[in-house]
């Protein structure tokens, strides 16, 4: 299936999702009302309804790319600030690359596999068959994919401070009380898992922001310079700074953005909930039912 089609057929269950999964509707225009609330009512809606048919894009785009060889998806792959990895990878230095879910984050594993030796944590899935395909996919252009035990973080430090490559979602809520802070994130606080900021600080590596955002042809891997303060030992500082390289690689590209996920949770549960319809009904109510 071409690109084009696969796009197309992402978009369409997309906006089915979006209109018939009213939770899914109402997480991300609560989300942008938390981020964006200089915006109007039409605005949230319209990139609310963007940010999930770009969720069923990149699903039907990982169908496509991890079946063909590596050579055709790096056809599509435009680059821009590979420096930022490579350089510290010449001198053996080790690199971690903070990629949020934004664009087609699972493109951004493959390609941070053909720069350097890739070791990443993985989460296994339940049901065996899309475990091994995605396993399978994941793997495709090399990199080793290791448990998110102590082991496998273990692995995964010692593969680093040796000049190895990983990649971290930073945006990922933990459920553990005891894994992140709230840290602000658009100005608002929410729980910030540590394990990025922890990761850095043991293994001495080079912290780079980086995404692939999906283009009218193809895709545009960006990698920039993060935040100074990322490695900071004051881990509400790091955890700040972490979510202020997010906020400006979404800035621009929101509707590539995975809104529809529950980003804004605050730990312990209780002290503030975004998600309360009841006692925090949405300003965008109207018209959604």
């Amino acid at each position: 299936m071409p690109l084009a089609w696969a796009r197309a057929l992402g978009r369409g269950v997309g906006a089915g999702l979006y209109h018939l999964n009213s939770r899914m509707r109402r997480v991300a225009i609560r989300n942008l009302e938390l981020a964006y609330p200089q915006w109007t009512s039409s605005q949230r809606r319209m990139v609310a309804r963007q940010s999930v048919q770009s969720t069923g894009e990149l699903m039907a785009e990982m169908g496509r790319l991890w079946r063909q060889p590596w050579s055709r998806t790096e056809a599509l792959l435009e680059v821009d600030g590979l420096t930022y990895v490579t350089e510290p990878l010449a001198t053996g230095q080790g690199v971690i690359v903070l990629g949020p879910h934004l664009g087609n984050w699972e493109l951004l594993g493959m390609h941070l596999a053909t720069l350097g030796d890739l070791v990443a944590l993985y989460e296994p899935i339940t049901l065996k068959k899309l475990d091994a395909l995605v396993h399978r996919g994941r793997q495709g252009t090399g990199g080793k994919l290791v448990p998110t035990t102590p082991r496998g973080i273990a692995e995964l430090v010692r593969s680093v401070r040796a000049g190895g490559i990983t990649g971290i979602l930073p945006d990922q809520v933990p459920s553990d009380e005891r894994a992140g802070l709230n840290a602000p994130f658009f100005g608002v606080d929410c729980f910030t898992a540590s394990l990025a900021s922890n990761l850095i600080r043991k293994s001495g590596a080079a912290p780079v922001m980086g995404t692939v955002l999906r283009t009218a042809t193809g895709f545009r891997a960006v990698y920039r310079p993060a935040e100074p303060a990322v490695q900071s030992d004051n881990l509400l500082e790091a955890l700040t700074a972490i979510n202020r390289g997010v906020e400006k690689l979404v800035a621009g590209n929101e509707s590539q953005y995975q809104w529809q996920y529950k980003r804004f949770r605050c730990r312990p549960k209780g002290q503030v909930d975004h998600y309360d319809w009841v006692a925090t009904p949405l300003l965008d109510e109207v018209g959604l039912k």
